[in-house]
């Protein structure tokens, strides 16, 4: 499956700390949809040579499958939640970016159990391991603009509690 883009973390980018199953699971994820935005191969093709790659048994496999796929299938949905929040059309973004976007979303809108500062900042970790030099900063002030729509009584209740005075 040599002809299939893969995106690689660079060696400086690395960290020394073990990273958690859902971790690895956005990072295999991203590396999935970076193959989909960049080459439109089929989502089985893809999901089968990410499941081949090097500690792909270590990550979540189930929350691999809810993002590869469901990022997938809803991506036109997804790219107009963040169409409301970009500053261009989302197929004119960096692929990594976009890619990390669409699991920030996905994550938003599905995985309720992830608490949204949550889902933002692993978005934002992933950004900074295999995004541009500020990608990072796009995508958390993209994410929390969406946050806001897709999550509007958490956001309200997480900024209510930053503003009340230490007593």
């Amino acid at each position: 499956m040599s002809d299939q883009p893969v995106l690689k973390k660079p060696a400086a980018a690395r960290r020394p700390a073990a990273r958690s199953g859902r971790r690895r699971a956005r990072e295999f994820a991203l590396q999935g949809l970076y193959q989909w935005l960049v080459s439109g191969a089929e989502a089985a093709v893809i999901d089968a040579h990410i499941r081949e790659l090097d500690d792909f048994a270590k990550c979540d496999s189930a929350h691999f499958d809810a993002l590869l796929h469901g990022c997938i299938a809803e991506a036109a949905a997804l790219d107009a939640v963040l169409a409301r929040h970009v500053d261009r059309r989302t197929n004119l973004l960096s692929p990594v970016e976009h890619a990390v976007l669409l699991i920030g979303a996905y994550e938003l809108t599905h995985c309720v159990d992830i608490p949204y500062r949550v889902a933002i900042n692993e978005a934002v970790e992933v950004a900074k391991s295999f995004g541009g030099t500020d990608g990072h900063k796009y995508v958390n002030g993209v994410l929390d603009k969406a946050a806001a729509d897709l999550r509007p009584a958490e956001v309200a209740a997480a900024r209510a509690a930053r503003a009340k005075p230490a007593a």
